[in-house]
């Protein structure tokens, strides 16, 4: 047995869903023995780490493993937890324990939660390991077909339609100025409506890539010009995590 180095281990978590799954198919085997060795957890979520955490058949009870989850975040989306917190979150580690991030899917700290315990492993000098997993957002980048020398992501977009507008025309704007691939996410219940809004946001010539269930057998990963959107068939988005990503 491998004993992990004494460190946060960020760990990625499958994209699909992880009942009946087979872990193996989107994570190494280094990864999975790894994790498999670990004791504690920092979690977004409790209940989801616990289902990945059965799929990988952890040596010993679940019930056995500490798991903690990451404070919440207040209305503007800053962490409320202090220097504090996140020393508590860490402690073992300084028994010599290695911990183990997960967030529900994909990678932590990107596009989710888990980068203020990181940066207060740094500001500790607590060695810090990625480990290899899927990220949707660069798998929607390496399927899209737009380029990913220059890229950002820009995460959700104002729910309301007039601040919406302004910030599609603005990142459209930076887009052709640029040469950037401009990535967006959306809730999956609002994923129709949020579609709708760049088809009628963005220029006809801009190109939009919609990337849906990915990795899933159902995955989804389609690039067209808003004007050929307009004249295919709309994607069925409902309750499907899904990414846009455009480029003017």
């Amino acid at each position: 047995m491998t004993t992990p180095t004494p460190a946060l281990h960020l760990i990625p978590v499958p994209l699909s869903e992880l009942v009946g799954a087979d872990p193996s198919r989107s994570l190494t085997a280094d990864v999975i023995e790894q994790t498999r060795n670990l004791r504690h957890f920092v979690v977004e979520n409790a209940k989801s780490a616990r289902a990945f955490l059965k799929t990988i058949e952890m040596p010993v009870p679940i019930a056995e493993l500490s798991i903690k989850e990451l404070p919440g975040r207040g209305k503007m989306g800053k962490s409320e937890a202090n220097n504090s917190d996140w020393d508590a979150l860490l402690s073992p580690i300084t028994s010599g324990s290695p911990i183990g991030l997960l967030s529900e899917a994909g990678c932590p700290a990107v596009a989710d939660p888990g980068s203020d315990l990181v940066q207060r492993a740094h500001q500790r000098n607590i060695p810090v390991l990625p480990h290899i997993g899927p990220s949707s957002l660069l798998l929607a980048l390496m399927g899209s077909g737009l380029g990913g020398q220059c890229f950002a992501f820009h995460g959700y977009l104002p729910q309301d339609e007039a601040g919406r507008k302004q910030a599609l025309s603005k990142l459209e704007e930076e887009s052709r100025r640029f040469g950037q691939t401009q990535i967006v996410i959306e809730t999956p219940y609002r994923n129709r409506a949020f579609f709708e809004s760049l088809l009628n946001g963005l220029k006809p010539n801009t190109q939009l890539c919609v990337a849906a269930d990915l990795t899933m057998p159902s995955q989804l990963i389609v690039t067209r010009s808003i004007a050929g959107w307009k004249n295919a068939a709309a994607p069925v988005l409902e309750k499907r995590p899904a990414v846009f990503l455009f480029k003017q």
